[in-house]
């Protein structure tokens, strides 16, 4: 009996630690109805914060993103529903990204701050878009 205490008691540390540090939830990212796509902002909190959204595609789609505004430069990365990095890269901060054709499924689109840029934190602003076939915006 002394040995499940501190056993538990080591348990219940570690998963209130992880849920902290690890266990921010993506935001679902929507279109109103008839759209193909929207604006999405969020808050990065220093250099080594992130942000996480979450898109459901069709199959055989395009997904693409596109940094907006006057913001501060942030990097973007696209997982398809597998977990794998599926994004292009651009020659800039690879705040613009395209996926095509996707799968069915969710992809997952993490943001961080450039790390080609100078330091900073607050707001920032992306553009995702969803189209069929060849479809150019």
């Amino acid at each position: 009996m002394k040995k499940v205490v501190p056993v538990a008691a080591a348990l219940i540390f570690i998963s209130a630690f992880s849920l902290n540090a690890f266990g921010q939830k993506a935001t679902r990212i929507k279109f109103a109805r008839g759209a193909t796509r929207a604006n999405v902002s969020g808050t990065l909190n220093g250099y080594k914060s992130e942000k996480l959204f979450v898109i459901r595609v069709k199959a055989g789609q395009t997904l693409r993103t596109q940094q907006v505004g006057n913001s501060h430069d942030i990097t973007i990365f696209i997982e398809n529903p597998e977990g794998e990095d599926v994004s292009d890269s651009d020659a800039s901060c690879n705040n613009r990204r395209e996926v095509s054709p996707t799968e069915a499924g969710n992809y997952h689109i993490r943001v961080v701050e450039c790390q080609k840029a100078d330091r900073w934190r607050g707001r920032f602003r992306f553009r995702v878009s969803v189209s069929d076939g060849f479809h150019v915006e």
